[in-house]
């Protein structure tokens, strides 16, 4: 690990001259810490669960913008309706195919009618003989046969059982690809139902840009609905519980009050709204009735059981007859909880408030699972493809897919090689095997160890029909083997839309590294995965090789280790304060970093804690675009050239460069792929892309990378972050530290479960 002094960096003649390489028992530099606020990671342990005004590098990757987390919640509103005219997978622009993030909306309303319909069966009463398969299916027609007298009892004696015949790989159904859809232009609210809901806004003296939002959040009624309710304002995304508050008093008057019923049910839900920007799919009963305390509600109690009985969240409980509680709800059953009513003896039972949306795609998520390893071919031969594996891991996990349908698969960036060689083994014996990854960069990086492109598909592309082998008769993803990496990014409905699309006998691999930050998105479905022990665990023994590789595996376990970096792959320089931490970035990425370890800048990211602070994203962005493309930013703040990030839904980050902006929208370059995005899109949508959060970084990986940590960011730390910002760089890392011991201490800090879910449990549960 290579220390420079204060003033020097990587390649610059004073390093090049002393010769300034730590040896393994050289201590970090200890610089003194900033003064400037920063923000805090919403996603680390250490972040405050109210969040209000925090600025957070966690689940609001769509916002950098210095809004609160209510805010995050408008730019992912918007995110989720932004339409572009290709996804990131590289589909062709003409004609314009349906855009992913409205794809993404079209599978969860798929999901939920699959949901409600399998329900209906579940409760309908089963005709005689249906369903049934296989001896069963023979047993009643020989039954049938004998009871009509076409046969007799005694000629089904001597009748030789036919031998079964033994296959080596499922017979591939044919794919009927899917057309690509025209993309249909945002269906914004009708003029007459937005000017009705500006009239009422006014009246409550709200602001009169809230009228088209609320207008669409709320449908063609919102102006009834505003006028009758309040309180349903805090729907509209940006809204807050004061502001909403206000409107209210305006327009009711004496009749507005802190108990009111409107009120403590709107809170209820908006408070698991906001918990699940921060990965949240339930929260504790007595964490929501604490935060009704902080705002006035008298009698919490009673709030959330009024919010329970009209059906704004859904009560669920941990214990053992906890699993009822969903099935009791919707079937019109009172929900009544108790905390501590528990007999003698008992551990208390934990009550769990949450969202119908989340609440569903557990249990359809739990279920999917559970039917594709029941439902796969366990007696499958792959012993060869297994033994001409490159390595004892890849061999292991060849081994263990062939006798399972769904598989973990856990490792660092060296461990990718093993799903690469199961992919490649899969086909070899002529099944339809893909890998689907959450990035461009990551389906690259696949599409290369597998030595071929058609393997690898973004999980975007995959879901929207845009990309793989298309879909049978019955719409499931035509697939005999599907490897999700980077795993620990998928969050609950995108996995419960995935799950629901894979046909029986599917086998299913989650491969990824559990030591990274979690999903955008809310939920915990690897980790929660992992814990329950739902599935065979294939752990890798391929180390990541290199001073970097030995660096963050040391962190994986809490050490921090000094590392022999000849090479200067890896580089630690001290800063004071904020503004030495933005100026000395600025050095590494457009002239050290290029001249000493020959990466040009426009392959060195830099990744910082926050998005504001002195150097955050925001100062981070500005301070490279004047150094390494200045313009006026006559393009909505862009210009040609500059590298950016485009958010088309929430948690999915496509880095790309401007090209040029004309009535259309802006034009991005993503690989070689065009994007459009419609003027008024790019201002939610588009951010600079020097400088990236540790969350949009995840499942990404550049030739060089420059982490920075001004004095003002040790709050933000945790082991994961530090895991996850250090692990993107593959050649080179430089370190901008200015945290002093905190850097050390949130290394050494074990890593806490930030997440509420029930997932775990309802893998758990016998019987599903």
């Amino acid at each position: 690990m290579t220390a420079l002094p204060r003033g020097e960096t990587p390649g610059s003649p004073a390093a090049d001259d002393d010769g300034v390489v730590a040896t393994p028992s050289a201590a970090v530099p200890a610089p003194s810490t900033g003064d400037e606020p920063h923000a805090v990671d919403e996603g680390s342990p250490t972040a405050d669960d109210t969040g209000d005004g925090a600025e957070t590098d966690g689940q609001d990757t769509a916002t950098d913008d210095g809004t609160d987390a209510s805010g995050a919640a408008e730019d992912e509103d918007e995110s989720r309706d932004a339409e572009e005219d290709t996804s990131e997978s590289g589909a062709d622009t003409t004609p314009a195919p349906l855009s992913e993030a409205e794809a993404e909306l079209a599978a969860q309303r798929e999901l939920r009618e699959r949901i409600e319909k399998r329900k209906a069966e579940k409760e309908g009463p089963i005709a005689a003989g249906a369903k049934l398969s296989g001896k069963a299916a023979d047993l009643l027609a020989a039954v049938r046969a004998v009871e009509s007298g076409e046969q007799s009892a005694t000629s089904f004696f001597d009748s030789p059982a036919p031998a079964a015949p033994r296959r080596t790989a499922p017979t591939p159904a044919p794919a009927r690809p899917r057309a690509p859809e025209p993309a249909r232009a945002p269906q914004g609210a009708p003029p007459e139902a937005v000017a009705a809901t500006a009239a009422v806004l006014a009246e409550g003296g709200a602001p009169a840009a809230l009228a088209g939002p609320a207008a669409e959040t709320l449908g063609a009624q919102a102006a009834e609905a505003l006028r009758a309710d309040p309180w349903q304002l805090l729907a509209v995304p940006g809204v807050g519980p004061e502001q909403a508050d206000g409107f209210a008093r305006a327009l009711l008057g004496a009749e507005c009050g802190p108990d009111d019923e409107r009120r403590t049910d709107a809170l209820v839900g908006w408070l698991l709204e906001r918990a699940a920007l921060r990965g949240h799919t339930a929260l504790d009963a007595s964490e929501v009735r604490a935060a009704l305390a902080e705002r006035s509600v008298t009698d919490p109690e009673a709030a959330v059981q009024h919010a329970v009985a009209e059906g704004v969240v859904l009560v669920f409980q941990d214990g053992p007859d906890g699993q009822e509680d969903l099935e009791d709800q919707e079937s019109g059953a009172p929900a009544e909880f108790t905390e501590g009513t528990e007999p003698a003896g008992q551990e208390p039972v934990q009550v769990l408030l949450g969202l119908d949306r989340y609440a569903l795609a557990e249990e359809s998520l739990a279920d999917g699972l559970a039917r594709l390893v029941n439902a796969c071919e366990k007696d499958a031969d792959w012993t060869e493809a297994a033994s001409a594996a490159s390595s004892p891991s890849a061999a292991e996990l060849i081994r263990a897919v062939a006798a399972h349908g769904l598989v973990a698969h856990t490792g660092g960036e060296a461990a990718r090689a093993e799903p690469a060689a199961l992919i490649t083994a899969a086909r070899s014996l002529g099944l339809r095997a893909l890998g689907a990854v959450h990035s461009v960069d990551g389906r690259r990086r696949l599409a290369g160890a597998t030595g071929d492109p058609e393997t690898a598909v973004t999980l975007a592309g995959l879901l929207s029909g845009a990309q793989g082998t298309g879909r049978d008769e019955e719409g499931a993803i035509a697939v005999d083997l599907l490897v999700v990496m980077d795993a620990p990014q998928l969050d609950v409905e995108t996995a419960a839309m995935l799950v629901e699309s894979l046909a029986d006998g599917t086998r299913l691999v989650l491969s990824g590294d559990p030591d990274v930050l979690g999903s955008a998105g809310a939920g915990r479905v690897f980790a929660d995965v992992l814990a329950a022990r739902a599935c065979p665990q294939v752990v890798s023994r391929t180390p990541d090789p290199g001073p970097i590789g030995e660096l963050v595996s040391g962190v994986g376990i809490g050490e921090l280790n000094q590392v022999e970096a000849p090479g200067k792959e890896v580089v630690i320089v001290p800063v004071r304060d904020a503004g030495e931490a933005v100026h000395r970035t600025v050095q590494l990425v457009a002239d050290s970093v290029p001249r000493a370890i020959g990466v040009p800048s426009s392959d060195t990211q830099v990744i910082t804690v926050g998005h504001g602070g002195s150097a955050g994203t925001r100062a981070l962005n500005a301070a490279l675009k004047q150094r390494l493309n200045p313009g006026p930013g006559r393009f909505g703040g862009f210009d040609p050239g500059d590298r950016v990030v485009h958010v088309p839904a929430p948690g999915r980050v496509v880095p790309a460069v401007v090209v040029s902006a004309d009535a259309e929208g802006l034009r991005l370059d993503c690989a070689g792929t065009e994007i459009v995005v419609a003027q008024e899109r790019v201002e939610s949508s588009v951010r600079h892309g020097w400088a990236l959060s540790a969350h949009q970084a995840a499942g990404m990986r550049w030739p060089a990378v420059v982490v920075v940590l001004p004095g003002d960011a040790a709050q933000g730390l945790s082991r994961s972050w530090v895991y996850t910002a250090f692990g993107r760089g593959e050649r080179h890392l430089s370190v901008v530290h200015g945290v002093d011991q905190a850097l050390p201490r949130a290394v050494a800090q074990p890593p806490a479960q930030d997440r509420t879910t029930r997932l775990r449990t309802l893998l758990e549960t016998p019987a599903r």
